[in-house]
């Protein structure tokens, strides 16, 4: 995990240099994203923001994260079943380990991945823009409680 001081201030920096409103629910929900460890869903990120903002709406939420999104700040894990989960720590493509149990996204440190991706490139001539590398299983936690 890099700064989360650090990727806040690029978050923010980013929406700035966009012309983009930074508003105290703006910068609280950026704030959650980028110290995340756990790839939250839009849902979790509402939740923490209602505590300190409780008149922000679930539409605040959503629009803030497409936005810090489509400026390449986060990156959106889609799942077909369940929510959407988002990572403003790491926000570019990386692997993921994810607990069929409890949900919980970790990022293991994998330099293997970037290899992989040159020997594609290589091997086939294929011009890789984007890949996405999950690993589905039962964490360590979730071992414990069998």
């Amino acid at each position: 995990m890099g700064d989360p001081q650090n990727r806040f201030a690029q978050m923010v920096t980013r929406l700035k240099q966009e012309g983009h409103r930074i508003t105290p629910q703006r910068l609280a929900i950026l704030r959650i994203l980028s110290v995340s460890e756990g790839h939250p869903s839009a849902e979790m990120i509402y939740d923490q923001i209602k505590k300190e903002f409780p008149y922000t709406s679930f539409a605040t939420v959503y629009k803030t994260i497409s936005l810090a999104k489509a400026l390449g700040e986060v990156l959106e894990l889609e799942f077909s079943q369940g929510s959407n989960r988002y990572d403003g720590n790491r926000p570019f493509p990386h692997p993921h380990l994810i607990c069929t149990r409890c949900k919980t996204i970790m990022d293991p440190d994998l330099d293997a991945v970037n290899y992989l991706q040159d020997e594609i490139v290589k091997e086939t001539g294929f011009e890789v823009t984007n890949h996405r590398l999950d690993f589905f299983g039962i964490c360590p936690d979730c071992q414990k409680t069998r």
